[in-house]
């Protein structure tokens, strides 16, 4: 944890890997075996569980639960109050048969406010998801997604612009989407 920010109320377990150049904020909390990169932000109240996998430059705002399976790729922003589940069938009986169901985010792929991104899903490479969507499928790369279920609109460039090709992505005639 050299040359890392973690805030006298955070409670960040020894078992963690943290990134040089990380801040931790208050009152936010990471599990053992939970990997943050390099260059995060960790907001406020962020609650970050075990095993977790957190890439280099990811800004994950107050708020936000990121449960165990879950893995956000390099330069991922995630909004406030965001939440990623982590069972298909949740159940409160001590008998129950809890499975985790992995998450994974792409780089450059950003996380709007209030979103619910349900366990399985693959968030691709620089996609949007806006604020509020519950996402229950894949989303493309560079697709900028909305809703309750979450659905295509259109897509993005890498630095979040709307190239405007629509629901139907985009061409070769149309536009060239740039690569990270």
């Amino acid at each position: 944890m050299s040359g890392a920010f973690i805030h006298p109320t955070a409670n960040v377990s020894q078992d963690a890997s943290i990134g040089s150049g990380t801040s931790i904020w208050d009152w936010t909390k990471v599990r053992e075996g939970a990997r943050i990169g390099s260059d995060c932000q960790l907001g406020q109240g962020v609650y970050i569980d075990h095993d977790v996998v957190v890439g280099d430059g990811c800004k994950i705002q107050n708020g936000v639960s990121v449960y165990h399976g879950v893995s956000l790729g390099d330069h991922v922003f995630v909004g406030p109050n965001a939440t990623f589940t982590n069972d298909l069938v949740p159940r409160a009986d001590s008998g129950a048969d809890w499975k985790v169901v992995p998450t994974v985010v792409g780089d450059h792929a950003s996380v709007g406010a209030n979103a619910t991104i349900v366990c399985g899903v693959h968030l691709g490479t620089a996609c949007m998801v806006g604020a509020g969507a519950v996402v229950v499928r894949d989303v493309p790369p560079h697709a900028l997604v909305v809703g309750n279920p979450a659905r295509i609109i259109d897509y993005v460039a890498l630095e979040g612009t709307r190239l405007g090709v629509g629901p139907d992505g985009p061409t070769q005639t149309n536009v060239d989407l740039p690569h990270p």
